[in-house]
């Protein structure tokens, strides 16, 4: 069943988490998960700072000791979106074993991210063609898994994992997909169904990289031997 309502983005921003959380901080993720909730429920353009801050209950003010602007703080946002992502899929960025199962589990956290933040990565998108700013940013983010996907598949290919071919377009091709897919899916009310969309990019993924006798079995025979790789930043 598709969701028709939601008060709020379902992931929240924390402060880090140190012995003393200095308000500042606090601060700072309170105007962050404002910004996440108001994108549940409104257009980007729509977003102002006094709109904002009427839902925190920060003074108009403080917005700017922390973001010169509405633009400046939807990139500290994808830049959030980027880390949940990486958090989420590093089973198969760096992990060894099944490269299979490791990919299933880490398109699952795909998925789980993408569905909670589906809304925020619409308002980047929709913001994107009217601020060269944001433009800048979305390409950046998306570059930055083409270069984590490129450098796995690569890896994979060493190992004789995955057959030998350019690894760079088809990681373009792959990421371009599951930014297309995921954004029809999840970006606007009423959300799809998270299981179908996941199922549909685990078939296409390990059908592409790994064959397609691998798409209905939860493992498969593969073994993925290299040390643990670093995230990719």
């Amino acid at each position: 069943m598709s969701d028709t309502k939601q008060s709020s983005s379902p992931l929240q921003v924390n402060p880090q988490p140190v012995p003393k959380i200095g308000r500042s901080e606090r601060t700072r993720a309170t105007i962050l998960n404002a910004a996440f909730d108001f994108v549940w429920s409104h257009p980007f353009r729509e977003m102002t700072v006094q709109a904002l801050m009427a839902e925190t209950g920060v003074s108009r003010s403080a917005f700017y000791q922390y973001f010169d602007d509405r633009y400046e703080l939807m990139q500290a946002m994808l830049d959030i979106l980027q880390e949940e992502i990486f958090d989420n899929a590093a089973s198969w960025y760096s992990g060894v074993g099944d490269p299979v199962a490791l990919l299933r589990e880490a398109l699952a956290g795909l998925v789980r991210v993408c569905h909670g933040r589906g809304p925020f990565m619409q308002a980047v998108a929709d913001a994107a063609p009217s601020d060269q700013r944001m433009e800048t940013a979305w390409k950046r983010f998306l570059g930055r898994f083409d270069d984590a996907i490129s450098a796995r598949i690569e890896a994979d290919q060493e190992q004789g994992l995955i057959p030998a071919f350019d690894a760079r377009p088809l990681a373009v091709a792959l990421n371009r997909l599951d930014a297309h897919t995921l954004l029809e899916a999840f970006g606007r009310r009423p959300r799809s169904r998270p299981e179908p969309v996941r199922e549909a990019l685990t078939r296409i993924w390990i059908s592409t990289l790994y064959g397609v006798e691998w798409v209905v079995s939860e493992s498969s025979t593969l073994v993925r031997t290299e040390k643990e790789r670093k995230k990719p930043q």
